[in-house]
């Protein structure tokens, strides 16, 4: 499979965005991890599709890929780079969208600042909703990995994730441990690890390794899950910048009974075409 470009972005959560609210989407998984790989491919960590939604369901459907071909349900930095094309493409005018994710509603809202908001779902953090398998009754969870005990919380935002907090972020112990733990067999469907440094009560610093794609620079959910976990084990307050590789987020959580949001830029690096246009957003 070929695309008319080959352009990639220098830093930043990267997405291509492909427009099928007019033309099905009928791209397979082996041509997605074609179009992933960043030197023969575009290049991107996931892979974002606007559809159609069914009559007032939502404004538009929101389908999401990681980089090795498979499904995801849910990713807070997408949703935000999806916003932005919608509005810029013409797609809508509305500053506020609602995205069928998953076959829930992900709210957005273009601000005024040009940045972009995100609500996600209230966090949870029952194992069985993860699903995580253990028999530990509360956290911090205990899995030996490559002969070291990994201490983590887990949360759910709409998509699995297990935090862990360490006291300084080692991107090989990102990729080694990481990788490890988000295909271990306690989490029958994968899961985002997120590890995270409380640099003070209203900020952290966070690398994650997601599932299906691997260490990547910035993660919007990602980002919510350690704010949660943060917020469920008193280190921080409710508006927490979180600091990553590509940038920083803003997460806003007011705890148990409140959805969690998040707030960000989504800015524009370049468009393609092969039979239909292809957009590449970072963060």
């Amino acid at each position: 499979m070929s695309f008319a470009f080959t352009q990639k972005p220098g830093v930043g959560h990267d997405f291509m965005v492909i427009d099928a609210t007019e033309t099905p989407f009928t791209l397979t998984p082996e041509q997605i991890r074609a179009a992933a790989d960043r030197h023969r491919g575009v290049g991107f960590d996931q892979l974002l599709v606007i559809a159609q939604a069914p009559a007032g369901q939502a404004d538009f459907t929101f389908l999401i890929f990681n980089s090795d071909g498979s499904p995801a349900e849910q990713c807070g930095n997408g949703a935000r780079c999806v916003a932005r094309f919608i509005h810029e493409r013409g797609l809508s005018q509305k500053k506020e969208l609602r995205l069928l994710t998953g076959g829930k509603i992900t709210r957005v809202r273009l601000e005024a600042d040009q940045t972009v908001s995100v609500e996600m779902s209230e966090p949870y953090f029952e194992p069985a909703k993860i699903p995580f398998t253990t028999a530990e009754p509360t956290a911090p969870y205990r899995l030996k990995i490559k002969g070291k005990e990994l201490k983590f919380s887990v949360v759910g935002v709409g998509n699995p994730h297990a935090v862990i907090i360490v006291n300084t972020i080692n991107p090989e112990e990102v990729v080694e441990y990481g990788g490890q733990l988000s295909v271990h067999p306690s989490f029958p469907q994968g899961v985002n690890v997120g590890f995270m440094q409380v640099i003070a009560p209203d900020h952290i610093h966070l690398q994650v390794y997601e599932r299906g794609a691997g260490p990547t620079l910035a993660c919007g959910s990602g980002a919510c899950a350690a704010v949660a976990v943060g917020r469920h084990l008193n280190l921080l307050q409710e508006q927490v910048k979180v600091t990553q590789p590509g940038g920083d987020l803003w997460i806003t959580w007011r705890g148990p009974g409140s959805p969690i949001s998040l707030r960000g830029p989504a800015q524009f690096v370049f468009d393609g075409f092969q039979t239909r246009p292809y957009f590449l957003f970072s963060l």
